[in-house]
């Protein structure tokens, strides 16, 4: 609770770090454990502080294991003022979030750091992270410095949902700007004479949804979704508008078939700009840029990782529940650098709303998996 009540969107972690890093240090932590990287330094916002990272020597020989969790929420969990009700935890004021996606991660993480070094209990060497920016774009998982991590064998991510649930896949995501080039003229005066930005938009968008490239797409056997989030320009209703900033996404979890839906948009935009034209014959322009923002994965149910987790999950009393997610997670990057990761719930419900609550009890159930995996149990 004490965590979610520090404010701390993407690129404001600095407070939560810092909370956690004197927790550890009164537990007993060598300060020189407790490391941060520049990845805030790479990334397209302008962020206080790069990852956390505290590694802990193993007491036992046996191969070195990482937890992780990210420290940011979402912009409407800021402010939030967490208040106990029963067995869950809410925000005491109804137009913010909680913020336990994903603060409860952090103290699940946090809190097993505090219990190996407050009760010397064995286990193997361990790798604690706490990432930055993950609302944002998973820009900490991406930009994290490998050399700091000690080479986990086996990794996990604590995140948002029930912690029986394994996420051991998640689709991959690629996000665009779309600039559309028009030319003003009046609107009133001598409409014939411009090509509106904001036509050649609505002319795309439509044919998007029109032919099945917006929203839920599913063209044979490829399926994966899309969706155009933001749409800037004009200033005045007597101006044809001459430039017009889209940004728009494409998921699947299928790179092939990802790539095809970015072509699907892209030639929706340029036909559109085709149909638009001047009393002259000008027609408008189009230009795109885009970037893969993370790839998919899928683990096998032989991953280590994922062995480990269903083991602990049954040793504390539940029965693992696979998904394939189809949003990102940290666990997107850090796969694909080469760490496998398997990512657990913490029990937050509603996340990034403001009915967002907190259940205690699988919660508590989420440090138990979570100590029992950092002690090497399972």
């Amino acid at each position: 609770m004490r965590l979610m009540a520090i404010p701390g969107g993407s690129g404001d972690e600095g407070r939560v770090a810092e909370f956690i890093r004197r927790q550890l240090v009164r537990a007993g932590a060598d300060e020189n454990a407790i490391v941060s990287d520049a990845a805030h330094r790479k990334t397209p916002i302008d962020g206080q502080v790069g990852n956390l990272v505290f590694k802990l020597p193993g007491t036992i020989s046996r191969q070195r294991r990482m937890l992780v969790a990210h420290l940011d929420t979402v912009p409407i969990c800021v402010g939030c003022r967490p208040e106990l009700r029963g067995q869950r935890v809410v925000a005491a004021d109804s137009d913010t979030g909680l913020g336990a996606d994903n603060r409860a991660g952090s103290a699940v993480l946090l809190s097993t750091a505090l219990e190996l070094l407050r009760g010397k209990r064995p286990h193997p060497p361990l790798t604690f992270l706490w990432t930055v920016q993950e609302e944002a774009g998973l820009h900490g998982a991406r930009h994290v410095r490998l050399a700091m991590l000690g080479r986990p064998r086996l990794t996990f991510n604590f995140d948002g949902g029930s912690p029986d649930k394994l996420t051991i896949g998640a689709t991959g995501g690629y996000r665009m700007a779309i600039e559309i080039e028009g030319l003003a003229s009046h609107a009133g005066g001598a409409p014939e004479e411009g090509v509106s930005a904001i036509g050649i938009a609505g002319l795309a968008i439509a044919d998007l949804v029109e032919n099945g490239w917006h929203g839920q797409i599913r063209k044979g056997r490829g399926t994966g979704t899309s969706n155009i989030g933001v749409i800037e320009g004009g200033a005045a209703t007597n101006v044809v508008t001459d430039r017009v900033h889209v940004r728009a996404e494409a998921r699947s979890h299928d790179p092939k078939f990802r790539q095809k839906i970015v072509q699907a948009i892209e030639a929706a935009f340029r036909r559109a700009a085709g149909k638009v034209r001047s009393v002259k014959g000008q027609r408008g322009k189009v230009r795109f840029d885009g970037q893969t923002d993370y790839e998919s994965f899928r683990l096998p149910m032989s991953e280590p990782s994922v062995e480990a987790a269903i083991a602990a999950v049954r040793a504390t009393g539940g029965e693992p529940e696979f998904a394939v997610a189809n949003g990102g997670l940290d666990a997107n990057w850090l796969t694909a650098r080469g760490i496998p990761t398997v990512s657990l719930g913490c029990g937050q419900k509603n996340i990034h709303t403001v009915k967002e609550q907190l259940s205690v009890p699988a919660f508590h159930r989420a440090r138990r998996i979570a100590l029992q995996l950092a002690e090497g149990k399972s």
